[in-house]
């Protein structure tokens, strides 16, 4: 028998109890979390509840906007929230990337930081790609910038739209100034709203602004066939149409034919009529 100081076996050592019989292995097997493996299963019931995803199509990227929009400040863990840190990368690589050619937007928020809203907003109106919003469920506050920033937007006919001033948390200095900064940054919003949607800005205020409607707040809760009677949103829809619009807008957008090719029929035409005239040429050539 031997023993090293630290009370092991050596290499090619038998063990007192057993001496004929090896070492148990102390690996642990790998899971392989990838294509049936049991870690990549859980993993999807875990994340999204089904064991069997549906592949999306490469030239749509889908696009969500859930909970409350959250800004420079980190919100509680219970809130549900859209960091607007992961959705300008996404935005950037849809951009960047040849494969994707539309983008659809599904809004289903309470709101959040107005500064955050509006870049993503920006983002989104400045995308050269074809861009559809869909609201579902709710797209209240700095959402409605962000459902008008498509290029088309349709909202589901139980969904609302929430439509208020620009509020302020924490410290407020009561200085004239203080109100001349909320003032700005309320006219950025409604500029932003009535450059991308067809509703007027006398209109748009009048429904920031209206008493009574809401219990503990001013403003007007909009909903669906309203939101397009005010030229707010643009039709009243869901998935199936939002898709389809996206796929029309695609199409509208593909160049007819590449600049510096023929159609079709000219291009033989002038391919036959080559070979004939150097045909003509080498027969000149050999008299």
């Amino acid at each position: 028998m031997h023993y090293d100081e630290v009370n092991q076996y050596r290499p090619g050592a038998t063990t007192p109890a057993n001496p004929a019989q090896p070492q148990p292995s102390t690996k642990q097997p790998k899971q392989n979390p990838g294509k049936g493996g049991g870690g990549g299963m859980m993993e999807k019931i875990k994340q999204l509840g089904t064991t069997q995803v549906p592949a999306p199509d490469n030239s749509v990227h889908c696009l969500t906007i859930v909970g409350q929009i959250e800004g420079h400040l980190q919100l509680p863990p219970q809130n549900k929230t859209t960091k607007y840190e992961h959705i300008i990368p996404q935005l950037v690589a849809a951009e960047q990337n040849p494969k994707v050619e539309g983008i659809l937007i599904i809004l289903n928020t309470v709101g959040g930081d107005v500064e955050a809203g509006l870049a993503i907003a920006e983002m989104i109106a400045s995308l050269s790609k074809p861009s559809v919003a869909i609201v579902l469920g709710g797209g209240h506050s700095i959402g409605v910038p962000i459902a008008v920033a498509a290029d088309y937007s349709y909202i589901a006919e139980t969904a609302t739209m929430t439509i208020h001033p620009v509020r302020l948390t924490g410290l407020v200095i009561g200085v004239p100034q203080s109100f001349e900064y909320l003032d700005k940054m309320q006219d950025r919003v409604v500029s932003f709203v009535t450059r991308h949607s067809n509703i007027k800005e006398e209109l748009f205020k009048k429904l920031m602004f209206q008493t009574g409607e809401l219990t503990r707040d001013i403003g007007t809760n909009v909903v669906g066939t309203d939101a397009v009677k005010y030229g707010l949103i643009d039709n009243v829809g869901g998935l199936g149409d939002g898709l389809k619009k996206l796929n029309d807008l695609i199409e509208e957008r593909k160049p007819e034919q590449t600049e510096g090719h023929y159609p079709p029929n000219e291009e033989e035409d002038n391919v036959v009529q080559g070979n004939e005239g150097r045909d003509q040429d080498q027969g000149g050539m050999l008299q």
